[in-house]
Parts: structure tokens; sequence; C-alpha cells
């Protein structure tokens, strides 16, 4: 509670409020997150369509029409199918490091600018497609595009956003996602039932239009006041950004410590080796930690697979796709609930709460599917709607919680200095553990069985015990003064009380 007063009290020292411009700029750069979600949401439709199947990876269609002596857990167990699930997140990985280099040159608008045009140049390729590895190409050049957008919108989000407001305005770029991901999902429902199986040529075409979004608006996005003063050092043009985009005049408080957090990065050279640092040791823990958990909580299961998990649970093409839509829908609702309800109940009351969900739902569906699911045969009819009802509820836990806040938090704790290299470490674990999820989810599903749902509720526990324990409360703290929340900390005050008492002494 202690920290939660202290909290209150430093955010409460600047003027400002939430501006149209501010509004604007953020759901012209949120449509960053609205092309990752359609790409979640496209990739598991279309590899659920037989047309699709047929095309490009024939060994599968053959195994789910022909062949009745394979389990119905490893239908689609295929390493080439995964891969065109899981070559985008490698990708993304490699591009996301080539972006943190140019959002702390450059800005964050032409990180922003380059994944536009990256995601249009792949979604192209996509729809053009006549052989696998053109689909896979298209793919890479989609996750250069993610790459780029995912480590550079979040950090333009918290960096526009008024403090008190932080949550919500971040937040949206999960809402973006879930927009994304629904209208994938929708689009996919509709082009599935296109005679003559060339549906997904539009369900993959299509990406080119929040990317076109992107790109067109990226050209006229304002730069953040925080990168104006780090990249130009023009104080006035940057307190002039500062005073339109909170609507006031008095912006001096806040203008002063951007001015600091900046004077102090321009002394970091190398912030990839400074972030190891002891000082910075809870912010490099929380950008390993929590982007890893986001992926073990099993969301990319549901995301990318639903419709494939939905069939393997004996409903059709058409039953699948519209159980993904539902899922979709509830998805992006309480997304929405969550950018409304942050900044007043805090991240950790969300993490905690959303985490229990997701445990209870994901454990029932695992009883379930192990009770009433074989390898032959299907279940039946009401028991495949209470599945989808259970991860209905899990989708609804991760949606208010781990999906929109895994993230808010890490975006909004690190000091300008190691800012960019920070989000580029979270973009990246994300994407490694995304791509290790979906590289093998098939195939643990094919050995595993319904114990995937047990696998996942264990990483859970694990994640909410270490939210409980281990993350301090950011809701209402200036995004320059978050060190205050570490040095508050039960635990994280012992390492970075310590490590600036070890500063004094080297200034000394």
């Amino acid at each position: 509670m202690a920290v939660g007063l202290a909290i209150s009290s430093e955010g409460s020292q600047y003027n400002g409020r939430m501006t149209s411009f501010v509004v604007l700029s953020c759901m012209m750069a949120a449509m960053g997150g609205v092309i990752f979600g359609y790409d979640i949401g496209i990739s598991g439709g279309v590899t659920s369509m037989e047309s699709f199947l047929k095309k490009f990876f024939p060994e599968v269609y053959r195994k789910m029409k022909e062949d009745t002596e394979i389990s119905n857990y490893c239908k689609f167990d295929s390493q080439l199918l995964t891969s065109f699930t899981s070559s985008l997140y490698l990708a993304g990985l490699v591009a996301s490091f080539f972006a943190s280099s140019v959002t702390r040159a450059f800005g964050r608008k032409p990180s922003i600018l380059l994944g536009g045009v990256a995601f249009l140049a792949g979604a192209a390729l996509g729809g053009a497609a006549s052989n696998v590895y053109m689909l896979i190409f298209g793919r890479v050049l989609l996750g250069v595009g993610v790459g780029f957008a995912n480590q550079s919108v979040p950090l333009y989000l918290s960096e526009m956003a008024p403090p008190r407001y932080r949550g919500a305005v971040n937040n949206g770029f999960q809402f973006s996602v879930g927009i994304g991901a629904l209208s994938a999902n929708l689009i996919n429902y509709g082009t599935q039932k296109i005679k003559g199986g060339w549906g997904w040529r539009i369900s993959l075409a299509m990406a080119a239009v929040p990317a076109s979004i992107l790109t067109l608006g990226a050209l006229f996005l304002p730069e953040t006041p925080n990168s104006l003063i780090q990249r130009a050092n023009n104080h006035e043009r940057a307190k002039d950004m500062l005073q339109r985009v909170r609507g006031i005049t008095d912006v001096q408080a806040e203008f002063d410590d951007l001015i600091k957090a900046s004077s102090i990065s321009k002394t970091i050279e190398h912030p990839f080796k400074n972030i190891i640092r002891r000082k910075y040791r809870p912010q490099l823990a929380m950008a390993i930690a929590i982007p890893f958990f986001q992926q073990v909580t099993g969301i990319n299961v549901i995301a990318f697979y639903a419709p494939i998990l939905f069939r393997t649970i004996g409903l059709g093409e058409s039953a699948s796709l519209l159980s993904s839509i539902v899922t979709g829908v509830v998805g992006t609702a309480s997304t929405f609930i969550s950018m409304l309800i942050v900044d007043k109940l805090g991240r950790r009351a969300l993490f905690i709460f959303g985490g229990v969900q997701m445990f209870v739902s994901q454990v029932m569906v695992g009883g379930i599917m192990a009770a009433q699911l074989g390898d032959q045969g299907g279940i039946g009819k009401g028991y495949a709607y209470i599945v989808l009802i259970l991860i209905c509820i899990y989708v609804a836990g991760f949606g208010w919680s781990w999906g929109p806040l895994g993230w808010l938090v890490p975006s909004e704790i690190f000091p300008l200095e190691i800012r960019s290299a920070g989000q580029s470490i979270v973009v990246a674990v994300s994407f490694i553990f995304t791509f290790i999820v979906a590289q093998t989810f098939l195939s643990m599903l094919c050995h595993l069985k319904s114990g995937i749902f047990f696998f996942f509720g264990v990483w859970v526990v694990i994640m909410t015990a270490f939210v409980y324990l281990l993350l301090p409360e950011t809701k209402n703290m200036p995004i320059e003064k978050m060190d205050i929340v570490w040095r508050d900390h039960w635990f994280w005050k012992r390492i970075v009380g310590e490590a600036v008492e070890d500063s004094k002494i080297e200034i000394a």
C-alpha cells in the first residue's frame, strides 16, 4: 500500500490532459497492432482451409482427409506447416535489433514507417504466392514489418500519453491486435466459402489494407517530445511539441524531467552493454520474464491454431472458423474493458485476476479433452461447445491481463537511456518464444494430447506468483520517474539501492 501512495503523489505533478492530437496520433500508430493481430488471425485461418492445404501442404491434407488410423491430435503435425506460421517470428526477432538502432538514432516515426513498408511487400507476395517458398518468403517480409512495428509502436504510445492515461493508451496496442485478429477471422470465414478455392489469396493479400494505412499515416505522425530531445537536442521544438501534446502551456516540470533523462541517455554509448548493469537489473528481469510468460500462457495455441484445434475436437471447417470469430470478439471486448480499468485498478490486480481465470479454464478444457477425446472419432457436440465456452473464458482472462499488460508494463519501465534497447529485448524475447511455441505446438499436441493444457496451466501458476512477488505497481507514475517503484519494492530495493550507493561512491 505504501508503494501505491508514493506513486499517486509522484504521478500527480505533471500538468496536461488527453488531447485530440494525442488520440489521433496514437490511433494511427496503433495500426501497427492491427497488422500484428491480422497476421496472427490470418495464418491460423488459412492453415485450416482445405484448398490452401491441398495446394501448399498436400501431406497434411491427405492425413486430414484419408488417414483414418492417425490420431486426432496428430493430423496437423507437419514441420513445413509450422514453418509457414513461425518463419514470421524468426524474421521479426532479427528485425527488432535493427529497429532498436533506427528508433534510437532516427526516432520512433521512421521505425513505424519502415514496418508498414515491409508489411506491404509481404502482403503482396503472400497473396500472389504460387509455391511454398514464395509463401514463406512473404512471411519473412511480414516478420520484418512486425519486428519494426512492435519495437516502436509501444514506445511511441507510452511516450505520447499523459501519465494518468498511459495504461489506457498503451493497452490500445493490444486492443488493435485484437481488432486485427478479429478482422482476419471474419475475412477467413467469408473467403473460405468462395467457390474455386482461391479465397486464401484474398485473406493473405488483405493484410495490405492496415499496412497501407500505417505507412501513409506514419508520414504525418508527429515525433514524440522524448525522441526530439534525445536525438536533435532542439529544446524549443521539443517544448512546442510537448505543449501541443499536453494541450497546455505550463509543461515545465515534465519538460525538465525529459531534459534530465536525455542528458543521462547521451552519456550511454552502448545501451545493450549498459542494460546489464546492476542498477537496471529489475528492468532487464522484466524485459525477459514478461514477454516469456506472455508466450507460455498458451494464448498463441488459441490464436494461431484455434481453427485447427476446433477441427481436432470434431467441428467442421466453417464451424471452426466461426468459433475463432467468437473467441476473437471475446478477446477484443475484454481488452477494451482493460483499457477502461487499468489506470484505476492497476497492473498487478489485472495480472493476478486474469492469471487465476486462465488457469481454471485451461485445467477444465484439459480435463474434458482427456475424458472425452480419444485418438479416433470426435467428442459430442455438447462437449465441443463447452470447450468453446471455456476457451472464451480463457481468452477473456488473457485479454484483460497478459495480453495488453505484456506490452504496457515493459514499455513504461525503462529509463530513456536504455529504453530503445530494452524494448528490443522485449520484442526479441517475445519473438523467440513465439517462434518456439509456434514451431513445436502441433508436435506437442500430437505427443502430449490433452496434457498440453495442463502444461500451459502450470506456467500460468508460475507467472502469477512472479507478478505477485516481484512486479511493483506502475500506474500513474510518470515514465521518466519510474525508478522510484524499484527503490520502494521489498525485493528490488536491495539490488537497486546498492547500485545507487555504488554509483555515488564512483562519482565521489
